[in-house]
Parts: structure tokens; sequence; C-alpha cells
């Protein structure tokens, strides 16, 4: 199933909805099911609500992390580059700030333990 539209509140197509859900409407979408040739209106709405605080950083910002990007991964690799990365052939890792790569999926490339025995994050 395929969504084409998401409409948010207040845009044309979600009158009905806003009047019915009012602030709790949080979007609307249309689904379509090419094998069985329908059309879907779904809308996602807020059911509870309550207070959260957030988890704190993994890391700090400044703390540098070593980053495991394959050799063949030119483009990767220029991206490190770009945000300030240096490459350090004794553990063939790449250390940057992770202030740098936070919320990027550059983030998957972190690893916890090099071959040196240090953890990063610490005294790489």
């Amino acid at each position: 199933m395929k969504t084409r539209v998401k409409l948010k509140p207040g845009q044309h197509g979600t009158k009905k909805h806003v009047e019915k859900y009012g602030d709790a409407l949080v979007c609307v979408r249309y689904r379509y099911d090419a094998q069985k040739h329908k059309q879907y209106k779904t809308v996602e709405i807020i059911v509870s609500e309550s207070d959260w605080t957030p988890p704190p950083a993994k890391y700090p910002d400044s703390t540098l992390v070593a980053l495991k990007i394959g050799p063949r991964e030119t483009a990767m690799q220029s991206r490190v580059k770009s945000v300030g990365g240096r490459w350090n052939p004794d553990t063939k890792v790449w250390i940057v700030p992770y202030g740098c790569i936070r919320g990027t999926n550059m983030e998957k490339f972190i690893v916890i333990e090099i071959e040196a025995g240090t953890s990063h994050g610490k005294n790489l």
C-alpha cells in the first residue's frame, strides 16, 4: 500500500476531520492499494498525553567517536571529511566529534571497541 498524500490539519480535504477531532488531529493520509484497487483515507489522532523527559544524549557533542567505514565507501568517507573527521591509520577508523554526526545515518558506523582496546568516546 502506498501513501500519496499526507495533509496537515486545516489543509483542503481535512475540514470534516478537524471538526470531529479538533486539536487531537495530527494528519490525514490518502493510501492506495494497487492490488485491491482501493483508496483509503486514514487519520492520525492523539489519544493520550503525558509528561515525558527525553533521555540524556548518548555522548556529549564534543566527545570524539570512532567510525568504521569500509574502504570502498568513498561517498561516506567524503561526508565524514566534510564534517571534520580525521583518519587514524593506527586503528583504521575515522575520528569525529559526535556533535557533527548526531542525528545522521553516520551514527550507525560508530564502533564501540577498536583494536587497541580503548573505548570510543574516551581517549582515542
